[in-house]
């Protein structure tokens, strides 16, 4: 299974954005794959339990362009509650994939990293393809345009074509290829699923 331990930086001088983060995650809650959903756990923490690798990379880089968090994937077991049940929240649960959610959190608040993520799991070299991956389409995103990005959730809002996402921008299809181009979308929608196979394989 797969944690994710989602810390807030500069917290002192931003006040506590966990509500706000909570209520922008929410949808996520009835979607395939949740196994426990978000929740505060401590402080500016909050954290959930998935099993689902294509959600948690889309998870991860949702974290990663809404900015402002320290985000550790942690891969391994969670074990059941006396009950033989997982808990309800993540802070009564336990196992492996906590511990290395907690480290590899911490290594993501490292002062200075220009891409807060990091990725621990039983397999050293395994979490780092994966973390090497998930960093670079962050570090892609981050320099994606307004208007790239524009471009990029029209696509994904009509669920089509070019020609659907520029009818819905009320722009020519040309615009939007030379907008989804410039943003390197079509390279970062070739690398997610190798990044989701990378880290199922991870959790195997």
């Amino acid at each position: 299974m797969f944690v994710l331990t989602v810390d807030q930086r500069a917290s002192t001088r931003r006040g506590d954005l966990v509500p706000e983060l909570l209520d922008r995650l929410a949808p996520y809650e009835e979607r395939t794959g949740v196994v426990i959903a978000f929740d505060r756990t401590v402080g500016d923490e909050v954290q959930a339990v998935l099993d689902d690798a294509a959600l948690v990379v889309e998870v991860a880089l949702t974290l990663g362009r809404w900015g402002g968090w320290s985000t550790g994937l942690g891969i391994g077991q969670v074990l059941p509650g006396p009950d033989g049940r997982l808990p309800r929240v993540s802070r009564e649960a336990s196992g492996s994939a906590f511990v290395h959610a907690r480290a590899a959190v911490e290594r993501a608040k490292t002062r200075g990293n220009p891409v807060p993520l990091a990725v621990e799991g039983p397999d050293p070299a395994a979490a780092g393809e994966v973390e090497a991956l998930l960093r670079l389409l962050l570090a892609v995103g981050a320099r994606r345009t307004p208007a790239g990005w524009e471009a990029v959730d029209a696509l994904a809002r009509v669920g089509g074509t070019q020609k659907d996402a520029a009818r819905d921008l009320g722009i020519s299809e040309q615009a939007v290829s030379q907008r989804l181009r410039a943003s390197l979308w079509s390279e970062e929608a070739a690398v997610r699923p190798v990044v989701t196979r990378l880290l199922q394989e991870a959790d195997a």
